[in-house]
């Protein structure tokens, strides 16, 4: 019997948060990469299990792996997006703040996306209608909500607008801490919780288009009804690019307006 894409989303995300599970505490090796960045055996191995998943289930569909690079043909209609660990020096230091991300781009975009949580036990989830978390086997359906103010900022880099825009300043912005408070998890897991209404918005500088850390986040949120755009408010990956993702569009805007003072106060500073 074939499986439908979203439910072997949702099985190769938990076959990763398995492994990443398994391996928790354990002393385990690096692999250095560029910028300071490195993976452990823990996120060589996740990454492994998901391919495996998928490979079984859709042998003709190419994979974009945060440890293993890209597989199939470049102009493949269907292509699997895989952050086998997502925050992985939280994970390096014994914090359990982690993700493990799966998603599906097709011609289309992305179509859907899952995003577990190995230590809670969820996996954020979605067909492409729907936005749910899954919970023991059984789906709740995401409802976001700005109620809590609590807004998670990505200040690890690339950051392509510094320095027009540095995601940093926002916190020391009067505005933005009189009406938010700040979080910063180090996790795209984060930008799960906009959809799930845990967070009222996640804030991130940096390129994203097929990005094996944030497209399934994306989805979840689009699909949850959250506003979605780049930082300046453009449709995503085009102008200065980055992501502003709000439970609302209240919240949207206000966060509009503090990151816009940033680029409209740059030039005096040249």
């Amino acid at each position: 019997m074939l499986i439908e894409d979203g439910e072997l989303a949702i099985a190769a995300a938990e076959a990763g948060a398995a492994v990443v599970r398994a391996k928790y505490g354990a002393s385990l090796a690096r692999v250095d990469k560029s910028g300071g960045d490195f993976a452990t055996a823990a996120d060589i191995e996740a990454e492994r299990a998901i391919i495996a998943v998928l490979r079984d289930a859709r042998p003709d569909d190419a994979v974009t792996g945060e440890e293993s690079g890209r597989t199939g043909s470049d102009g493949a209609e269907r292509r699997w997006l895989v952050d086998p660990l997502c925050g992985t020096l939280n994970y390096a230091v014994r914090n359990m703040l982690v993700a493990v991300n799966v998603a599906l781009r097709t011609r289309v975009g992305v179509t859907v996306a899952a995003s577990a949580d190995p230590f809670a036990a969820e996996v954020f989830w979605t067909d492409g209608t729907g936005a749910y978390v899954r919970r023991d086997g059984v789906d709740e359906k995401l409802t976001p909500t700005a109620e809590s103010r609590l807004v998670d900022v990505n200040l690890d880099p690339p950051f392509p607008n510094d320095p027009a825009f540095r995601a940093v300043r926002l916190l020391a912005d009067r505005g933005f801490v009189a009406r938010f408070r700040p979080r910063v998890v180090s996790t795209t897991l984060a930008v799960a919780w906009v959809a799930a209404g845990r967070r009222a918005a996640y804030v991130t500088d940096g390129q994203l288009r097929d990005s094996v850390h944030f497209a399934g986040g994306i989805a979840l949120c689009e699909a949850a009804g959250c506003v979605v755009t780049g930082l300046r408010g453009e449709p995503l990956h085009t102008g200065v690019g980055g992501l502003v993702v709000a439970a609302d569009r209240e919240t949207h805007d206000a966060l509009l307006a503090l990151i816009g003072s940033q680029f409209a106060a740059e030039p005096a500073r040249q």
